[in-house]
């Protein structure tokens, strides 16, 4: 019996540690088939919008744009398919109609090729990622001829201005087209206003990376510390810096918004 009764014993934690033993892997273990991605048919070239692109700005008009200022019909220049800061009078910065939260940008721009000045004084403009009120509030990724141009180095073309010094100086000469290829993430907040994450911007200039996945610590500011001000989704602002330096021009500006 006491043979009998340790057999089946035996027996039973036989069966336990068969049981326990891992089935051997598949490869279908670790493949997922939903959600499907959606179709995004891709422009012509990397420059050209793809098929869910909302286009800004395409040659042909400012439909998209008005000013920050009043919200009236943008008063910039617009001829042979490109878009020049307006030198007019209180024509100032412009900003899109939509709003935005997360998304990806393409934008090209161009300084002049006669262009004077030193420093900050040499087409400066600004791409606001975010624009969050009248004149410069928001985020600002800066717009200047860096090519052989010395400046505070937070300040120079490819930086969040004054606070992302750019991990690369990828400038053009002045006269010639220069991209941007930005990636905004937006900054969230909770009820009271504190802030729940951060702003990020990646950013590519003329094909090279400048700013990887960047944290910005706040809005940009020309005097103080950076500080965060809650908002939900905002347009996107471009500059006009009011210099003397001749104005800065773009064309094909498109968005693709992300979740």
């Amino acid at each position: 019996m006491r043979i009998h009764t340790s057999l089946l014993a035996i027996a039973a934690l036989t069966a336990t540690a068969f049981a326990q033993q891992p089935t051997s892997p598949k490869h279908q273990d670790t493949e997922v088939y939903e959600p499907v991605p959606p179709i995004v048919t891709p422009g012509a070239t990397d420059a050209a919008p793809p098929s869910d692109a909302i286009v800004l700005f395409d040659g042909k008009n400012l439909d998209q744009w008005v000013s920050t200022k009043d919200k009236s019909p943008a008063a910039w220049t617009v001829a042979d398919g490109i878009l020049t800061v307006s030198k007019a009078p209180g024509s100032g910065n412009i900003e899109t109609k939509r709003t935005f939260k997360n998304y990806q940008l393409h934008i090209e721009w161009r300084i002049p090729e006669n262009i004077t000045g030193t420093d900050q004084a040499r087409g400066n403009s600004g791409v606001f990622l975010a624009s969050t009120g009248t004149g410069d509030a928001g985020y600002e990724l800066q717009v200047l001829d860096s090519y052989n141009n010395k400046t505070y180095v937070n300040g120079q073309a490819g930086s969040i201005y004054k606070q992302g010094i750019p991990l690369a100086n990828p400038n053009r000469k002045p006269g010639e087209w220069q991209t941007y290829n930005v990636i905004w993430t937006a900054p969230t907040f909770n009820e009271d206003g504190t802030v729940k994450t951060p702003a990020y911007a990646t950013v590519f200039f003329n094909g090279v990376l400048v700013q990887n996945h960047f944290e910005l610590k706040g809005e940009t500011l020309y005097i103080g510390q950076p500080f965060y001000k809650k908002y939900d989704t905002a347009p996107i602002k471009l500059q006009a810096h009011g210099d003397k330096s001749e104005p800065i021009s773009f064309r094909n500006i498109w968005v693709r918004e992300l979740k």
